[in-house]
């Protein structure tokens, strides 16, 4: 298996190449999506598996087998292409087409600039429409400060669980890693959720989601922090904005970005959030920072997006350079 200094051609590749092309339309309009075909796969896991007849221990133990397939299955693939990259001329360049559709910085920067473009270019509606695609609240209960938390939210936590996390495993353990981090992602996006139908047959995809993207969300959060200057915010108050506030989120990673943004860009993130049939009463992140905010402050973090797009991969040449 390929590793650290050996990767470095391949994981710089691919995010490069992430960074000039995204998710080009006239190839997936064409071809699926590898996650399309992961959410493919979990579904007819999800049928096959998840039958309501089911007690909750066999939901949790059917979900822990759902998993482990997900695990084996994408990790044989990353093997197979990683093999045959490796037989062909010039074969690494396989390995950074299929890493780069698997990394979302591109994808990420164009669909919170969507929402700020949709403000300034048809106000609340178009924000709406907009935020809509990368959230799952209500977005008709949403103001222009409640648009652009939503967006700043979004940009901070897919920064580390669709960027961060990607890289981190593609770097340690090659192809393979990456494909079956994406799928336990996607898995998680999916089933795991805390609902009647989920809250047991996904228990084991949440957790497991949880567990691989821990050293991602902390490594995003220090990442922000560093970039805040940028957007004329302070590194030292978003360190201790992570230290004083990623706790009060309900999730254990996502509050680490999503605190660092709330202190780089001095505004309050999370708190109370309607979604469709139901509401949740957050803690507010950086409670007494600003929260009236609008475009401006969604510009301000894709600045910080793309300052700690460049950190991360300055961060990939010296690990993989360093002894």
């Amino acid at each position: 298996m390929l590793l650290f200094s050996d990767m470095l051609p391949i994981v710089l590749g691919a995010i490069i190449l992430d960074a000039l092309a995204g998710d080009p339309r006239w190839l997936w309009s064409r071809l699926p999506h590898p996650v399309v075909i992961m959410g493919a796969a979990i579904s007819l896991l999800d049928r096959r598996l998840n039958k309501p007849a089911f007690s909750s221990e066999q939901r949790r133990l059917y979900g822990s087998i759902a998993l482990l397939l997900l695990l084996a299955i994408s990790s044989l693939i990353g093997l197979l292409v990683h093999w045959f990259a490796s037989q062909i001329p010039f074969g690494w360049l396989l390995e950074v087409l299929a890493g780069f559709t698997l990394i979302a910085q591109r994808s990420l920067y164009d669909h919170v600039k969507a929402v700020k473009d949709g403000l300034m270019d048809e106000g609340l509606e178009g924000g709406r429409k907009a935020v809509s695609m990368i959230v799952g609240r209500d977005p008709a209960q949403l103001n222009e400060s409640g648009i652009a938390r939503a967006a700043i939210e979004s940009c901070a936590e897919n920064f580390s669980d669709g960027v961060v996390a990607p890289i981190f495993w593609f770097l340690i353990l090659g192809l393979p890693g990456l494909i079956a981090y994406k799928a336990v992602n996607t898995a998680d996006s999916m089933i795991g959720h805390k609902n009647q139908r989920y809250s047991d047959f996904g228990w084991a995809s949440a957790r497991f989601d949880d567990l691989v993207n821990l050293p991602a969300s902390r490594l995003a959060g220090l990442l922000i922090a560093i970039s805040a200057p940028v957007a004329k915010g302070s590194p030292l108050f978003a360190v201790k904005t992570i230290f004083k506030d990623a706790a009060k989120h309900r999730s254990p990673n996502a509050g680490w970005p999503e605190s660092a943004m709330a202190g780089a860009l001095d505004i309050a993130l999370a708190g109370p959030r309607i979604y469709p049939g139901y509401s949740v009463d957050d803690a507010f992140l950086n409670a007494f920072g600003r929260q009236t905010i609008g475009v401006s402050a969604i510009s301000d973090s894709l600045k910080i997006l793309q300052a700690s797009c460049t950190l991360l991969a300055i961060l990939v040449v010296i690990v993989a350079l360093s002894p």
